[in-house]
């Protein structure tokens, strides 16, 4: 789900970042307010093995690729915005470190795989927590997370041959359309990756329940 360099538009890239920047920013000032002595040590490792997940990238068509992330679970145990910035520090890791992810397209993968993700979990969690599916919320908020990301990435890949082409219409960067780059991003993310991703949400959620680690809603959402 990584977009390299080289495959958007300068003007899309730009606007990731002017989107994720003010997001950035609220972000941080929610994550001092939960960090503590309890929460930190978890935090950590469920930013760490979403890291680790991350790393096993699965090529897709088109150049870009598949993975579960871990971030349905970082969303509904300690709210969408930490989600977004833990996503965000370790997609920037990735990106400088080893190369997975463009720095450019840095904005447009942050916002799929950390913003997407993490709200379309949360609220898809708490849609579901009260309902006849709750016992299945964890892995249906997991996999909607991967989906909605899919399908942003599908999305943003595809319009490139729209945005940016020569004189005679050949696409200056990513060079499939919608009605290829879609399909490719969204079928394996809801038959595989997503089904990988909502069993980890649902089994770690679970664990974290049953050794009562969860916070309390009023945490969460302050």
């Amino acid at each position: 789900m990584h977009i390299p360099d080289g495959y958007l538009s300068l003007a899309t890239c730009a606007i990731g970042y002017a989107i994720d920047i003010p997001l950035w920013i609220i972000g941080l000032r929610k994550i001092k307010s939960i960090l503590n002595e309890k929460t930190l040590p978890l935090l950590a490792s469920l930013t760490a093995f979403s890291f680790i997940v991350m790393m096993f990238n699965i090529p897709l068509p088109g150049g870009t690729s598949g993975h579960a992330t871990g971030d349905a679970l970082l969303s509904i145990v300690f709210g969408p915005w930490i989600a977004f910035i833990c996503m965000s520090l370790v997609l920037f890791i990735q990106a400088v470190v080893f190369g997975d992810g463009g720095i450019t397209t840095y904005g447009i993968n942050t916002f799929a795989m950390g913003c997407i993700a993490s709200f379309s979990s949360y609220w898809i969690f708490q849609l579901l927590k009260n309902s006849k599916l709750s016992k299945f919320a964890p892995f249906i908020a997991g996999w909607f997370s991967l989906v909605m990301a899919s399908l942003f990435i599908g999305f943003i890949l595809g319009i490139q041959p729209y945005l940016a082409h020569t004189s005679d219409g050949k696409p200056i960067y990513f060079p499939f359309g919608l009605e290829i780059s879609i399909p490719a991003m969204i079928i394996p993310h809801m038959l595989v990756f997503g089904v990988a991703e909502g069993i980890f949400t649902q089994i770690a959620y679970e664990f974290i329940v049953k050794k009562e680690y969860l916070l309390n809603e009023k945490e969460i959402t302050q």
